[in-house]
């Protein structure tokens, strides 16, 4: 981003800027102005700020003269809003009144600028034979373009200004280039300054261009040119490379090789920051048309593939927007862990550039599960936030340690909005409506096995504390282990003799090689824990059953707590947890409520995806199936594609979030519902887990609970008609409902 805003203002010509309106049910509208207000120093600068009915701005302008009279009568927020003033001036959204010289002055350095960094990026791409394109968003079509009583078109003052600077920038230019390729090349094809810039403009019926209320144009020829003949506009041998444009170009504008967008404009709600600088985040051609990705750039993509903004405003002030922009863009946005999250992403930390290969993919997913990073729900936990927070994260796998700055950057990016400033991520894939296919839903085969699952349901639990006792004393013996606090010790002299060099670089001190040791009062602290009470909350026991596990276990591993007592709780409460479920299956009993899951459930999470991220299903209850991505590592995708075209399905679904089984442990939703074509089937109906494993030892001890609290609840609920099973693919789903 380069941002330019104008200083040292004359405060004398009244400057105004209606922003937008503010609107809210309890409370009257206001309105967002940009004024000039004198500080104490006697400089004047804009401010933008929310007024309401009654305000002055001669008062909130710190007493300048040029606002006198202009105290708000009226705030209409409907439509495009305006506001009225006491004096009889009135602003609508999006106007500035009383623009004054310093205005112009700014679009020129924007232009200049525009036209200088597309030089230096137009040089850096030549020769790799990638055309660089800029555009230029206008807010009044009468600035680039006019036309005489006559209708013979001329150039506005945006125009003259670019003509002006182009010319003076292109002699500066070829001084320099003038025997390299990239200067036969501008002399060849980018002397004829009114040849390298065109509008893209709506078209009255004179056929004069006008300002467009849609981000439509039928200026036919720069329609055919930026639209319809885009390979055209990338070749060199076109020598149009500057466009400019009223709208956003927010529908159709796909062009990859815009490197440079300048805002001719004011900030306007109605066409936001997002909006604009999207429509220079395309990977970009080269003259075959081959995309300058990863694939092709290696470490150098993100130096090829930069955009560069010219804002109105200062660096802080454009960032600050836009990231806010993003941030609520991408509210909503999912943040669950997978596979797919990590795999193939490109990550710049500082100078170095990483990629996120599959096994490392995997490794991720692992590590953060092994170190209770993870919750039932896939969603990043707090240990994770603290230790980060702390610089006590867990170390990764050494099959990470390479790519580990990138790791960290990334799974930040998954709960932490402002990580959007080291990593931006599109938030505007192409997404679909997923509907319900009620042609599918209401087949007799899928009717059966909805009535036989789509009950709701309460449990009780009974387990033997005197097991659970010696189950957690012998786990906590045998595998808790907790880390030592140590410090570093390093030692420096000042040499004897220095010369004069040494005392200017401050190199005057050697420190000899540094040594590790414990540090053997870490548990003298002001802070006191109560141990019970926290492993109570953490485990669901009693203190009394706490108590009786602590008193057994060897004292060694008791010791550990005044070492670390933070990770010794977190650990102990883990291994307790683990045998905890393991015993929960033998205890658990069902009974059904008389409460059913509506139909919606299968839409209501997922009601628009994105379409990268679902299957177009033939014998799915919805339109699409939501899989955990699409790579040919997901093993949801490949289960999803051999499950819809065989011939031995009759229907099926994705069971959603929404349909829940309630455990000792935690919500369980099941992944698939099944209803098999009667025959040589064994099992007609199917809930079936897809894990890519057939091991259960692979699966954490809690998610093995879960699973087996489903396998007794679908056996009561269905009197052994329904079978539940783990799978690992297509093929070991049939090896188990085939009957053979």
């Amino acid at each position: 981003v380069k941002g330019i805003e104008v200083v040292n203002l004359k405060g004398i010509d009244g400057y105004l800027y209606c922003d937008s309106f503010i609107t809210s049910k309890n409370k009257p509208p206001m309105v967002k102005l940009e004024f000039e207000q004198q500080l104490k120093s006697g400089t004047v600068k804009r401010v933008l700020r929310n007024c309401a009915y009654g305000d002055n701005l001669y008062e909130l302008s710190n007493g300048m003269l040029q606002y006198e009279g202009y105290k708000i009568s009226d705030i209409d927020a409907n439509d495009t809003g305006c506001v009225r003033f006491t004096n009889g001036e009135e602003l609508h959204g999006g106007e500035v009144a009383n623009n004054s010289q310093e205005m112009s002055d700014l679009r020129r350095v924007q232009i200049r600028e525009t036209i200088k960094s597309h030089f230096e990026k137009e040089e850096q791409l030549f020769a790799q034979g990638i055309k660089t394109l800029s555009l230029f968003f206008i807010d009044e079509v009468a600035k680039y373009r006019l036309y005489d009583e006559d209708g013979t078109q001329k150039l506005g003052e945006y125009g003259k200004i670019f003509e002006e600077e182009y010319q003076k920038i292109f002699r500066d230019r070829m001084q320099e280039l003038y025997q390299t390729p990239y200067g036969e090349y501008l002399r060849n094809m980018a002397a004829d300054v009114s040849a390298v810039h065109t509008g893209y403009f709506s078209i009255d019926k004179k056929g004069h261009s006008v300002d467009s209320k849609k981000d439509t144009s039928n200026d036919e020829s720069a329609y055919d040119l930026i639209m319809r003949n885009k390979e055209a506009l990338l070749s060199f041998n076109n020598p149009v490379r500057f466009i400019f444009s009223h709208s956003a170009l927010r529908e159709g504008w796909d062009n990859p090789n815009v490197f440079q967008i300048c805002t001719l404009k004011q900030s306007n709600s109605n066409v936001n920051k997002r909006q604009e600088v999207g429509r220079g985040m395309r990977i970009c051609v080269n003259q075959q048309g081959e995309r300058m990705d990863e694939s092709v750039c290696g470490a150098n993509v993100h130096v090829v593939n930069k955009l560069t903004v010219i804002a109105s405003e200062s660096y802080a002030g454009f960032v600050d927007s836009l990231q806010d922009e993003i941030k609520k863009a991408l509210y909503e946005r999912p943040e669950k862990v997978s596979i797919e999250y990590f795999f193939g992403r490109v990550v710049k930390v500082g100078d170095e550039t990483y990629k996120i290969e599959g096994e490392q993919a995997r490794q991720i997913v692992k590590y953060l599960d092994r170190h209770d990073y993870l919750d039932d729900d896939d969603r990043i936990t707090e240990k994770y936030k603290q230790d980060a927070a702390n610089g006590t994260l867990e170390p990764v796998q050494d099959k990470l340690k390479d790519i580990e700055p990138a790791v960290h950057v990334l799974i930040k990016s998954l709960y932490d909005k402002d990580s959007l400033k080291d990593m931006i991520t599109n938030g505007n894939q192409t997404t679909v409506e997923n509907k319900l296919n009620n042609k599918n839903f209401e087949k007799q085969e899928f009717q059966e096995l909805w009535k036989r699952i789509n009950r709701k349901c309460a449990y009780t639990v009974k387990i033997d504390s005197n097991v659970l006792i010696e189950k957690a004393v012998a786990a906590i013996d045998a595998k808790l282990q907790v880390t030592q606090t140590l410090y570093t010790l390093s030692v420096g002299y000042q040499k004897n003799n220095m010369q004069a060099h040494e005392l200017e670089q401050k190199t005057s001190f050697v420190a000899p090689a540094h040594t590790t040791n414990v540090l053997e009062n870490a548990h003298d602290s002001s802070l006191k824990y109560d141990l019970l009470h926290e492993l109570t909350q953490r485990t669901s026991l009693t203190r009394r059953t706490v108590a009786a596990i602590l008193s057994r276990i060897n004292m060694m591993k008791y010791r550990k707590f005044r070492d670390n007592p933070e990770e010794f709780i977190s650990k102990v409460a883990r291994l307790i947890n683990e045998q905890k479920a393991g015993l929960i299956v033998e205890g658990v009993t069902y009974n059904t409520t008389n409460e059913v899951f509506d139909k919606e459930i299968f839409t209501a999470e997922c009601h628009r995806v994105a379409l990268s991220k679902v299957f177009p299903a033939l014998h799915a209850v919805t339109d699409y199936v939501v899989t955990d991505g699409t790579a040919e590592q997901s093993v949801e995708r490949k289960f999803v594609e051999n499950l819809d075209k065989a011939d031995e399905v009759a229907v099926y679904a994705k069971l959603p979030r929404g349909f829940y089984i309630p455990t000792p442990v935690g919500k369980y939703s099941p992944d698939w519902a099944i209803a098999f074509k009667e025959g040589k089937i064994k099992y007609v109906y199917f809930i079936a887990e897809t894990k890519g494993t057939n091991e259960s030892m692979e699966l954490k001890s809690m998610e093995q609970a879960k699973i087996k609290c489903a396998q007794k609840l679908f056996e009561k609920l269905s009197n052994g008609e329904v079978h539940y099973g783990q799978v690992k693919d297509y093929k070991s789903l049939m090896d188990i409902v085939l009957d053979r």
